[in-house]
């Protein structure tokens, strides 16, 4: 049977759940330990891998988080690319919060805030955090482009990719902290209604 066209193939996808298991295993261990007093090889025990699997799949430690910010990128571009190129993108944004893969990544908001805090007061691990960023930014910009008509090279368009991707980060790191966090879709819609980021679609529109 062919694989369905833009579906990972099972290869792919198992990759992908092995990334995120080494991600939140990491995470909690960082948690409950520090992430200095935290070894590689704790990460890979705890996990249920060889050092040399974590190795396939994370360059150093530092690395090991990565896959939480850019697989949730991943679905928001997913997501984006197929509502309406004519719908407000803070309703698209909220439809993307919504749909069952984003629901699934938030399933348990504990967890999440962990990976959220972890992630941003670790400077090694904040550092990946900016970078990966600044690549999701790319992502964005073909989605974007075809949602105002503009072409991907158009400041407007990147100004806008760059201002999508900080809003969510600040609103995802504003829940992390809280003590009552509330519903992250909601404040994800605060800062990007903050941030006016319909009129400024609307403006890249020319």
């Amino acid at each position: 049977m062919a694989t369905v066209r833009g579906r990972p193939s099972l290869t792919e996808r198992r990759r992908q759940e092995t990334r995120m298991e080494i991600a939140e295993t990491a995470a909690a261990l960082f948690s409950e330990r520090g992430y200095e007093a935290t070894t590689v090889e704790d990460i890979a025990s705890a996990a249920g891998i060889s050092l040399r699997t974590f190795y396939r799949y994370c360059a150093a430690k530092e690395d090991a988080l990565t896959p939480v910010l850019t697989s949730s990128v991943g679905v928001l571009v997913e997501q984006l690319a197929g509502r309406p190129v004519d719908e407000p993108l803070t309703s698209a944004v909220r439809a993307a919060f919504d749909a069952p893969a984003s629901a699934q990544r938030l399933a348990d908001p504990d967890k999440a805030r962990r990976l959220i805090r972890v992630m941003g007061s670790v400077p090694a691990i904040r550092t990946r955090w900016l970078a990966a960023g600044r690549d999701m930014q790319d992502q964005l910009v073909p989605v974007l482009a075809a949602r105002t008509g503009a072409t991907e090279s158009s400041m407007e368009v990147r100004l806008l990719a760059c201002a999508l991707i900080d809003a969510l980060s600040v609103a995802m790191e504003h829940w992390a902290w809280q003590n009552e966090p509330g519903d992250v879709a909601e404040l994800t819609r605060r800062a990007l209604a903050y941030l006016r980021v319909d009129e400024l679609q609307a403006a890249a529109r020319g």
